[in-house]
């Protein structure tokens, strides 16, 4: 049963991986691909960056609260 849901809900092989791109490829075109890469770039970025910026606000208060 286990094994079930980890193919299930598992990462994705190969297959699966093209059957994505040749959708993506499909809906969006050889033009506007790279627009749509570079925008999916600049908001893994910036989720990044705010990841990291909570997180050192984070330390900072734990640190502070250590302190006291």
């Amino acid at each position: 049963m286990m094994l079930y849901i980890n193919m299930l809900f598992g990462m994705p092989g190969m297959t699966e991986m093209l059957v994505i791109a040749f959708i993506v490829l499909l809906l969006f075109g050889g033009k506007k691909l790279p627009e749509l890469m570079k925008g999916l770039g600049k908001g893994i970025r910036e989720f990044n960056n705010a990841k990291a910026s909570i997180e050192t606000e984070v330390k900072e208060s734990l640190k502070e609260v250590e302190d006291k």
